[in-house]
């Protein structure tokens, strides 16, 4: 047989959370055809990668990047670490179903100005993903804020029986259509007033689909536990998994929480599919939040509508320089972007490492000064987390990238390497891989990514994207409720 491609003789660690093995690879029509001992085989095209690492292509679980994988469809910041799907439309706030009546409200502008909201049905945004030909797969949710746009003339109170109707009616639209459930950002202002009933009502919806619940908990701060009842009473109601986003002990007052945090997240996960994602940084990042603004941390402002020369500058030095308070000087840049450093290393490290985590970068795309999350969070995982710090295995690393992030969200064929599985593969090397951007540099590719393959186009080879482009849009695929299992 001649393959598409032959990759001779990699340390295979195929994404199910168990030890590597080496083996020769052989792609054909964008699938894994062939794993063995290929030695006799021909093909297109030969890679020798002895000592390097094949795995699955990562998947990240939490991303931003609704609009841009139409708008700037390279998508390097993620090729370039690895990253071979994203799943968009998390956090409440996604670029369809959405139909504005001005300028998006905040969070919702975390995804661009208002020109970048063109899909008032969720057909509309997934046509527009193939039309664009990412160099990355696409899945999406539906958010919950998103829809609260569409329909209620004031976002700080809960919605109407009439709009919840309408809310329904479009989420149950968008499932049949192929999204992956629903998310809330029910920490945002533009969400926070919507009352459980609410989300209760509207998670009905996922029931009849076996589709996923995933949150933005209505507060990371002090009463945590409480969001986190909230969130696993939505998801037993409406039949569905609950996956809590970016999980975190936030603000100095929480800090040291973490093994309360995993204990409630343990025993919902006794008797319903539940779990978590979470970014490897010690600081968050989102817009900047009045009811967030402390001296108890640094906090550095990544852009202002009406200062954009304070984008990369601490608040504390913003505040010095204009003389005012840091609240006074909060709102005068707003509506406006922050990194917020206001959490604690070892709650990150333990909630990274536990079993029912996995590695989401919760990048921010649109952002003029990221996070260093979105062009990092894998490699770091890879690097500074499992092989410079033995936080767990290398195996066990891939996995919460990979085999756990594509049954959780169904994404079928992917997620492990497996003969007739897509061919959505990352080839690095394990002594090498790190992350180097960082605070000060956040724009920095990866070192040690040395090639992705989406589809089985080879996309990324030796620090270069080659404009390949073979990403498509994900539809959920069956009952997602299959996907979790318990510990």
């Amino acid at each position: 047989m001649k393959y598409d491609t032959l990759i001779r003789q990699a340390l295979i660690i195929d994404g199910s959370n168990t030890p590597g093995y080496v083996a020769d690879v052989g792609l054909l029509a964008g699938r894994i055809e062939s794993i063995g001992d290929l030695s006799a085989a021909v093909a297109e095209h030969h890679l020798e990668a002895a000592g390097r690492v094949l795995a699955p292509g990562f998947i990240d679980v939490h991303t931003h990047d609704d609009t841009v994988v139409i708008r700037q469809p390279q998508m390097l910041p993620k090729l370039s670490q690895g990253v071979t799907t994203v799943i968009v439309g998390n956090c409440g706030i996604s670029a369809a179903p959405v139909s504005l009546r001005g300028d998006p409200p905040d969070p919702m502008n975390l995804l661009g100005r208002r020109d970048a909201f063109a899909y008032p049905r969720f057909t509309d945004y997934r046509q527009a993903v193939e039309n664009a030909q990412p160099a990355v797969n696409v899945a999406a949710l539906i958010g919950h804020t998103a829809l609260r746009s569409n329909h209620l003339d004031d976002l700080y109170r809960t919605a109407s029986p009439a709009e919840i109707a309408a809310m329904r009616a479009q989420l149950k639209e968008s499932l049949e259509a192929g999204a992956l459930g629903l998310s809330t950002g029910l920490a945002y202002a533009s969400a926070f007033n919507a009352e459980t009933d609410e989300v209760l009502q509207l998670s009905e919806e996922l029931t009849a689909f076996g589709a996923v619940y995933t949150t933005h908990l209505r507060s990371e701060f002090e009463p945590v536990l409480e969001a986190m009842d909230e969130a696993f009473l939505i998801g037993r109601h409406a039949q569905a998994p609950v996956i809590i986003s970016h999980l975190k002990c936030a603000g100095a007052g929480n800090w040291g929480r973490s093994p309360q945090l995993l204990a409630s997240l343990e025993h919902a996960a006794n008797t319903h599919p539940v779990g978590c994602d979470c970014y490897p940084y010690a600081a968050s990042s989102s817009t900047l939040d009045l009811k967030q603004v402390t001296d108890a941390f640094p906090i550095t402002i990544t852009w202002s509508t009406p200062h954009p020369s304070m984008g990369g500058r601490d608040l504390q030095d913003i505040a010095a320089e204009w003389g005012v308070s840091l609240l006074d000087a909060a709102r005068r840049l707003q509506p406006a972007g922050a990194v917020y450093y206001g959490m604690d290393e070892t709650d990150v490290r333990r909630i990274l490492a536990h079993p029912l985590s996995m590695v989401g970068s919760d990048g921010l795309p649109e952002d003029p000064f990221p996070h260093p999350r979105l062009w990092g969070a894998f490699p770091r995982v890879l690097g500074h987390f499992s092989r410079d710090v033995g936080l767990f295995p290398l195996y066990t690393a891939v996995h919460k990238m990979t085999g756990l992030s594509a049954a959780r969200f169904g994404l079928s064929e992917r997620g492990q390497i497996r003969e007739g599985h897509w061919a959505d593969l990352v080839l690095f090397d394990p002594l090498r891989v790190r992350d180097v951007a960082d605070f000060k540099a956040p724009q920095r590719a990866a070192e040690g990514i040395e090639g992705v393959w989406v589809n089985g186009v080879l996309s990324y080879h030796d620090g270069q994207a080659n404009g390949q482009r073979p990403g498509r849009f994900l539809a959920r695929s069956g009952d997602l409720r299959g996907g979790f299992s318990s510990l």
